[in-house]
């Protein structure tokens, strides 16, 4: 099992940038993929950004361009880098380790809200 903590969210101005971290409670080389999922208010949840532990990224087309997923090994921490922020942007980013369907684990998620 493994714990994942989600940290840096708050309120930013439309056209700005935030970085998220997602602290993990073990050697995030160890899980097959850390990944960062959003869910905006009356929305489902959606992929933002994911990352092997080989260190292959993936990201949905509509997350391209703006979005970018990091990570420290050192520090087992994930990080969501995020720029020219759009009101649509806000929601709560939820942090995940994922190694099957059926084993995967989330954190509490950080709200981001972005004001035009």
């Amino acid at each position: 099992q493994v714990q994942v903590e989600e940290s840096g969210g708050r309120l930013v101005q439309a056209g700005g940038s935030l970085r998220l971290s997602c602290a993990a409670s073990r050697n995030i080389l160890s899980i097959p993929t850390m990944a960062w999922y959003r869910q905006a208010p009356g929305k489902q949840r959606e992929l933002v950004a994911g990352i092997t532990s080989g260190g292959s990224r993936n990201y949905p087309d509509s997350m391209k361009g703006r979005f970018a997923i990091s990570r420290d090994n050192a520090k087992n921490t994930v990080y969501l880098q995020m720029s020219s922020l759009k009101p649509e942007d806000t929601a709560v980013y939820y942090c995940q380790a994922f190694y099957s369907d059926y084993d995967n684990f989330w954190g509490k998620g950080t709200l981001v809200t972005v004001s035009s």
